[in-house]
């Protein structure tokens, strides 16, 4: 059994908001309450718990907090296991981990239903103490329904209904093997030629995204401006990643339809944030994504160390040699040219799929014709001829 969430967006009329914005408003409050009392009770030498803590709020909610009743009783209950979690987290690594904090309004907003108190009929939702809630599409797994949480990004209400369900990450049982070179310039290579260019979506709303920011800096903090232009920007950075997933969508998408198999390079991401020249086009190219992507839709993706040599090893004979990040094409004594992205690609499904054992990859330098050729067993898993 597997958890999927599928995120569906929320058609809300404006009772519906206004509830949704209540829900929000007290789950928030709740952790926060919980937050303030953990702290004191354990400066007052107490070991507390986010039971115990749920326990006394629960207590005097009716007479302080009369308010907390419109709404369903979930919202307090996650409340509290998520300060627990966050409570967890922090004692059992303290690596990275920061203490935690309170909860402002209009960040991140959000509150979680379990599973026994909402339900699912085809474009319609139904929230407790609220009633049916329509929705722009129908829930596309089928199991056991876990939990919904209801959010709101960029002035729009959305709801991530957790499923527990039997369905394999690949559907269409593909088979092969393929490297993928992720880079700048070229998003991504595949050992079989293809090639996905970068869209470099964030550089065609530079524009519109620094006239937002300025706009937004200039506003007087508390004001009914700055929430329009706080929700102008939050559009801008919302179509943004619109286009950005769509893109990386279509390409795993279709890397899982064509091979089981996928070699990736295990990028130092953080390092290469470091070089200041290249830094802004690096964390714009979302190799996070790809690779998250990627590992819930493919059957097996595999990576290759860090301080392999894709780039600068040979794909025919195996030499290595210094190639600067301004030289394209890889050209060595063997005779072979060969682009470096694509060169690489090869490398990496070699070295992440020694049980293939690639008998021939060639890429001819005349530009007449080129093979790339993966045998297993004598059998020809990908042929790509341009």
């Amino acid at each position: 059994m597997k958890r999927r969430s599928h995120v569906i967006q929320m058609k809300p009329n404006n009772q519906q908001s206004t509830y949704f914005e209540k829900a929000c408003g007290c789950q928030r409050f709740t952790y926060n309450w919980g937050l303030a009392a953990w702290k004191t009770e354990y400066e007052a030498g107490n070991k507390p718990t986010g039971r115990g803590l749920k326990k006394q709020f629960n207590a005097i909610k009716h007479e302080e907090y009369p308010w907390i009743s419109e709404v369903s009783k979930c919202v307090v209950d996650t409340a509290f296991e998520n300060l627990n979690k966050a409570f967890q987290n922090f004692f059992r690594t303290k690596n990275g981990k920061t203490y935690p904090k309170f909860h402002k309004k209009g960040v991140k907003d959000s509150f979680t239903v379990d599973n026994t108190k909402f339900t699912v009929d085809g474009k319609k939702i139904r929230i407790p103490k609220l009633g049916w809630v329509r929705m722009t599409e129908e829930l596309r797994f089928e199991g056991k329904l876990i939990s919904a949480t209801v959010k709101k990004r960029a002035g729009k209400w959305f709801v991530s209904i957790a499923v527990e369900t039997t369905a394999t990450a690949s559907e269409n049982h593909a088979s092969g093997a393929v490297g993928i070179d992720l880079g700048v310039k070229a998003l991504a290579t595949l050992s079989d030629g293809t090639v996905f260019e970068n869209p470099r979506t964030y550089y065609k709303y530079d524009k519109k995204l620094r006239r937002a920011q300025k706009s937004l800096s200039r506003k007087k903090k508390g004001s009914k401006n700055r929430a329009k232009a706080k929700l102008k920007l939050s559009k801008i950075h919302y179509r943004i990643n619109c286009v950005v997933d769509d893109h990386i969508h279509k390409m795993t998408r279709h890397v899982a339809n064509n091979y089981h198999t996928v070699v990736l390079e295990d990028l130092n991401v953080s390092g290469m944030l470091k070089n200041r020249h290249l830094s802004k086009a690096v964390s714009r190219s979302n190799f996070h994504k790809i690779k998250r992507f990627l590992q819930y839709k493919c059957g097996d993706v595999r990576f290759v160390d860090r301080f392999y040599p894709s780039s600068k090893t040979c794909s025919s004979c195996g030499r290595i040699k210094d190639l600067p990040l301004h030289l394209r094409t890889y050209e060595c004594k063997c005779g072979l040219s060969l682009g470096r992205d694509l060169n690489a690609a090869i490398n990496l499904v070699r070295a992440g799929c020694p049980e293939l054992k690639p008998v021939e990859m060639k890429a001819l330098a005349t530009g007449n014709s080129s093979e790339t050729v993966i045998c297993e067993a004598g059998n020809v898993l990908k042929t790509q001829r341009a």
